[in-house]
């Protein structure tokens, strides 16, 4: 026990004598963001436009069919939707005028009356004379029209599509079209040049539904527990407030110290966009309320005496434990003594 006494008043002499450095290092940012290059940041009340956007993994884009014809002769396959007109049949039933989904097994079915018609791989031709030859084994010569109303290939090209890793967006029974590195208007002008292949002048609508692929990053230093990465959308139109406001402000761990790394494209330079928090948030100031940008890294610096006060709780606790376990034994020990000598004295007695 006196032993340990000099040993946590050396370890606490080495400590004071090497500095908080040595218990934590935090980051200073360069200062390599000259006045000029900030003049020119976009920022709350003078935002930039951004460039016309371009498709990467894993952006989802949404396909409205507006013109999708098959070219001819057109073979009708399962899932396929088609309207039939049927007349001059059993007078005790009304005509067939309705639509019919092709069924699994290429049939349609026309009801328990009449049963099922075996349509799959036939034209439109092929397939109202396949139903006039039904009925006629029937002994009724029907009058039949027949229309295609929707493809199944159709379902597969509308809605909303995932552009894959291979930056490639799957259109069913069509294939996959590559869209990577494409804007809108491009990409429109691939896949229906892709689907000219299959059907008669395609013509598409072609909007985004999810922007995955360019975000910005907001670091939160950890104060000794370690850092916490937050991955936000780019919407195009935040800036910093609006970024904090998005994770809920600052956390107890954090200082004020904040700026924005922001990647320089084919430059080793680091681009260091110093923050001013209490003139943004208590002033109104908007001379450092930047436009976030694609790739911005916005770092929140820790709280000084949080670092501290965690790493010598991280500095300390081994010694505390092994004090505590020490002492531990010391006592167990001394009670064993006890117990043993106060056994041999009652011994010693009654003998």
């Amino acid at each position: 026990m006196l032993r340990s006494k000099p040993v946590c008043a050396l370890l606490f002499a080495l400590l004071l004598s090497t500095g908080c450095a040595t218990l934590h290092h935090s980051p200073t940012p360069p200062l390599m963001a000259t006045t000029a290059i900030e003049a020119g940041m976009p920022r709350e009340l003078s935002k930039t436009v951004m460039p016309e956007y371009v498709i990467e993994p894993p952006d989802i884009l949404t396909i409205e069919a507006l013109q999708l014809l098959p070219k001819p002769p057109y073979r009708l396959r399962t899932g396929d939707q088609v309207f039939l007109e049927v007349t001059n049949i059993d007078p005790e039933y009304p005509p067939i005028s309705e639509n019919f989904i092709i069924q699994l097994g290429g049939s349609i079915d026309l009801g328990p009356r009449y049963g099922t018609v075996p349509v799959a791989n036939l034209t439109i031709e092929e397939a109202e004379q396949a139903i006039r030859e039904f009925f006629l084994r029937q002994n009724w010569r029907a009058s039949v029209t027949m229309s295609l109303i929707q493809m199944a290939g159709m379902q597969q090209i509308a809605g909303q599509h995932l552009v894959g890793p291979d930056g490639k967006v799957n259109l069913g029974v069509y294939g996959t079209v590559s869209v990577v590195g494409l804007t809108l208007p491009q990409a429109r002008e691939k896949i229906e040049s892709h689907l000219s292949e299959y059907l008669e002048e395609p013509e598409i609508a072609l909007d985004m539904f999810a922007f995955n692929s360019k975000v910005y990053y907001v670091v939160t230093e950890g104060a000794g527990m370690g850092d916490n990465i937050i991955r936000m959308p780019f919407m195009g139109n935040e800036t910093v407030l609006d970024a904090m406001s998005n994770i809920g402000g600052m956390s107890a761990l954090s200082s004020k110290h904040i700026w924005i790394a922001r990647p320089t494209p084919y430059s080793d330079e680091i681009q260091i966009l110093p923050i001013d928090w209490v003139a943004i948030t208590r002033q109104g100031s908007t001379m450092t309320n930047y436009q976030v940008l694609p790739g911005d890294r916005i770092f929140i610096a820790e709280n000084k005496l949080v670092a501290l006060d965690t790493n010598m709780g991280k500095l300390f606790s081994p010694v505390e434990r092994m004090m505590g376990f020490s002492m531990l034994t010391l006592g167990t020990l001394r009670n064993f003594s006890g117990s043993v000598l106060s056994g041999r004295g009652i011994g010693e007695r009654s003998f």
